[in-house]
């Protein structure tokens, strides 16, 4: 399928949405399905991301690397940005131009030991990805895991291919669960900088620097128990 060159940066592997690294496009390749349909690879592919890949908050977030869409695949977890980077190379190893999407959300449901970490209960620059589908547009945000919705009492986020699929704004017993409070636009690739900046200015550059301290020491977290956290209303 040909598309315009406004497509080519959509299409097109990074260093960092590396869709040409062999395990991406053969995990791409099995995931899909055997369907030659855009819409349906589309729905396999973010149903592989979303489940195979398990979310954790507690990951390295101030290089390029920590966000490699092989790398993520490798290690099997990490939290929204490198999540929809794995999305987002497996999209355009199939064909299907994606870019990644940035919003800022108030999480209403999240535990008490990330709300401690993070300070304030503000997510910025949550990412989700965007797939051009059957002439539009389409979010998709593959960022909880089946597993870490039931915990959190729910809904696992489905994605049809047709209609944007963005967080809940409730959970299964009608409690706040995440509210939209800005879009901050779309990136043909992961903006780490703007990314980083973005957290300085949110969380504090001496809370962001002690994150990257802790990651990068010999005593970095290699681990986290986020799935048995204890979960409150933030």
């Amino acid at each position: 399928m040909e598309h315009a060159a406004e497509f080519l940066p959509y299409l097109s592997p990074t260093s960092i949405i590396d869709s040409d690294h062999p395990d991406v496009m053969a995990f791409a390749r099995e995931s899909a399905g055997e369907s030659s349909l855009p819409v349906e690879r589309a729905v396999n592919l973010y149903l592989a991301v979303r489940d195979s890949i398990r979310y954790d908050p507690y990951m390295p977030f101030h290089l390029p690397e920590h966000y490699r869409a092989s790398g993520v695949l490798k290690r099997g977890r990490g939290f929204c940005i490198p999540k929809a980077s794995l999305l987002c190379a497996c999209a355009r190893a199939m064909g299907i131009p994606a870019r990644l999407g940035f919003a800022n959300v108030r999480n209403h449901l999240a535990t008490r030991q990330l709300l401690e970490f993070l300070g304030v209960n503000l997510f910025v620059y949550h990412a989700f990805v965007e797939m051009f589908l059957e002439g539009n547009w389409v979010k998709a945000t593959p960022a909880f895991n089946r597993e870490l919705c039931e915990r959190h009492r729910v809904p696992p986020l489905e994605f049809d291919g047709r209609e944007s699929s963005v967080f809940q704004p409730y959970n299964l017993e009608n409690r706040k669960f995440m509210e939209y409070v800005d879009f901050v636009g779309s990136r043909a690739d992961v903006p780490v900088d703007e990314i980083v900046a973005a957290w300085e200015a949110t969380y504090g550059r001496e809370r962001v620097a002690g994150w990257i301290q802790d990651f990068s020491g010999p005593a970095s977290r290699t681990e986290s128990h986020f799935e048995t956290e204890d979960v409150v209303q933030g």
